[in-house]
């Protein structure tokens, strides 16, 4: 069974797939295919109303990677739902992943084992 709400929201996730923006794109070809820790990670994934940028059902994880176009307020909104369905958050900037690609790897494998 999907977990999108209706086909507006598929259609979004996957224009987002489609649209990735740079940061995100580094960070999947990391994530993907099982090659972190051989974890099972997805992309543009829908919990309740929101898509989340990547998504560790396992581990009830939630990454998200920001740049400086997301507002605080929405950012700490979207958080909040997210926590209170069980997922932690896990907030990246674009500029480190672009930058520090082996430092976010490693923040994140930090996380991931505690």
């Amino acid at each position: 069974m999907s977990g999108f709400q209706n086909d507006r929201q598929r259609q979004t996730a996957k224009r987002l797939r489609r649209e990735m923006t740079d940061a995100e794109r580094r960070l999947w070809y990391h994530l993907r295919a099982h090659r972190f820790f051989g974890l099972s990670v997805r992309r543009q994934a829908p919990i309740g109303p929101y898509i989340v940028d990547f998504l560790i059902p396992s581990r009830r994880t939630v990454i998200e990677v920001d740049g400086g176009h997301h507002d605080a307020a929405t950012d700490a909104a979207r958080t909040a739902f997210l926590n209170a369905k069980g997922y932690r958050v896990l907030r990246l900037w674009n500029l480190d992943v672009l930058t520090n690609t082996e430092g976010v790897l490693a923040h994140l494998a930090a996380e991931l084992t505690r």
